[in-house]
């Protein structure tokens, strides 16, 4: 009896495929699935871009300002936010500090139908901490 390394015992030319690994990886996929996480990243970063939905005063001239400071946000319901994290306004000049030990400079954004006192409080919360408040408008031709 004889062995055949080869497959070829015996049977005519009939050759075997041997088994090995797959050369081959099916990547449609993997591609469908990036594709969809990109694009619920694009969705979600343009929605993130203003957490609080805050319809702020028109004005006529409105000062550019490239600088990153903190945001305390007044909505129209009244809630109180410090860089998006709810806060007390009886809490909030201490809390800022405690957030944001070197600032100097903050910026109000107050929604358009707020009523002036709660904005007051805030402004003055602000400075009594020392610190330079500035309000954030949009131009009056602006759509939002």
């Amino acid at each position: 009896m004889a062995f055949s390394v080869n497959g070829g015992g015996g049977g005519g030319s009939y050759r075997r495929r041997s088994v090995g690994a797959l050369s081959e990886i099916n990547v449609v996929p993997l591609v469908d699935v990036v594709l969809v996480l990109l694009i619920i990243f694009m969705l979600t970063a343009h929605v993130m871009e203003f957490g609080l939905e805050v319809q702020v005063p028109k004005v006529k001239q409105v000062r550019d300002s490239a600088e990153e400071l903190p945001v305390v946000t007044l909505t129209r319901n009244g809630e109180l936010y410090l860089n998006e994290a709810p806060v007390n306004i009886h809490r909030l000049g201490e809390e800022f500090q405690r957030r944001f030990p070197g600032a100097k400079a903050v910026y109000v954004r107050a929604d358009s139908q707020t009523i002036w006192d709660p904005i007051a409080q805030v402004i003055s919360a602000l400075g009594e901490r020392g610190l330079d408040v500035r309000v954030v408008t949009q131009p009056e031709d602006s759509r939002q």
